[in-house]
């Protein structure tokens, strides 16, 4: 499986690692972290020294409760760091907004994957991915992210989710993005209860059913907290159990901010098929 991202290909078949970086306050794990471009750079690259194949930069947190953050704010926050990066590191840069003005500005600067928490449902962001022809991640999410939360309810909800990726897929192929630049997101954390992220954990499978490939975001969220009682900066082990368990159950992208962990132990699952 390929990836198309406009000027270039990434092999699917083996799974691979997106490192997250917020340049923002607020972030849930790394909100407030990186001070300077110099800060978030070296994050950077060290990043893609430990394995990272893409780079997910975002200037707007989407934790619960968050509220949005204007373009200019977005793009004040992360056009610099992609500059520096694109100048000085040969990887895979995506930009995780939904803003269409944002998502513009960061692929004419380098960005070649559109992380999208709306799924390009924001006004013009499908247009800008579509004339762009850069590769586009759509994930689920129940409500916006002030509200997420607040008492998700479900009848079926890998059926709820399935047809919501199904038709947004759709929508982007009909808007004329390839289908082979398409990522499919389910959404851990975003709209559901820890007993809806166990269920879509174990469940994944059912979404490799409508043939692209899964990026999955597991890294320290709140669900696995719950079920080892464990506080955000103790979690690197629960992530990483569930991370093995997705791409077991047919995840291709792990976005996580623990690469290096992150790739010891894909290396490891790696290793089975060569036993």
């Amino acid at each position: 499986m390929f990836l198309d991202l406009g000027e270039r290909t990434l092999d699917l078949k083996k799974p691979k690692i997106m490192g997250v970086l917020n340049m923002t306050p607020d972030s849930f794990s790394d909100g407030g972290k990186y001070s300077s471009v110099d800060d978030a750079f070296l994050a950077c690259l060290e990043m893609t020294k430990e394995g990272a194949s893409i780079i997910d930069i975002g200037g707007e947190s989407t934790r619960p409760g968050a509220t949005e953050v204007s373009s200019e704010e977005q793009l004040d926050r992360v056009i610099p760091l992609i500059l520096r990066i694109k100048q000085n590191i040969d990887t895979i840069i995506s930009i995780d907004s939904g803003n269409a003005a944002v998502i513009k500005e960061a692929i004419d600067n380098g960005a070649e994957i559109v992380n999208d928490v709306y799924a390009l449902t924001k006004k013009d962001a499908i247009t800008e991915v579509s004339e762009a022809h850069t590769a586009v991640c759509l994930m689920h999410m129940k409500g916006r992210p002030i509200s997420m939360q607040n008492q998700p309810i479900y009848s079926d909800i890998i059926d709820e989710i399935r047809s919501f990726l199904v038709d947004r897929t759709s929508k982007c192929i009909a808007a004329g993005i390839k289908r082979n630049s398409i990522i499919v997101d389910p959404g851990f954390g975003f709209g559901k209860t820890v007993s809806d992220n166990l269920v879509l954990l174990k469940n994944l499978h059912a979404f490799s059913e409508l043939k692209f490939p899964i990026c999955v975001g597991l890294s320290r969220k709140s669900f696995i907290g719950e079920v080892t009682n464990r506080a955000l900066d103790q979690r690197v082990s629960g992530s990483l159990s569930a991370a093995l368990i997705a791409i077991k159950n047919g995840a291709n992208i792990i976005r996580t901010h623990d690469v290096g962990p992150t790739k010891d132990a894909i290396e490891i699952y790696n290793s089975l098929s060569r036993a």
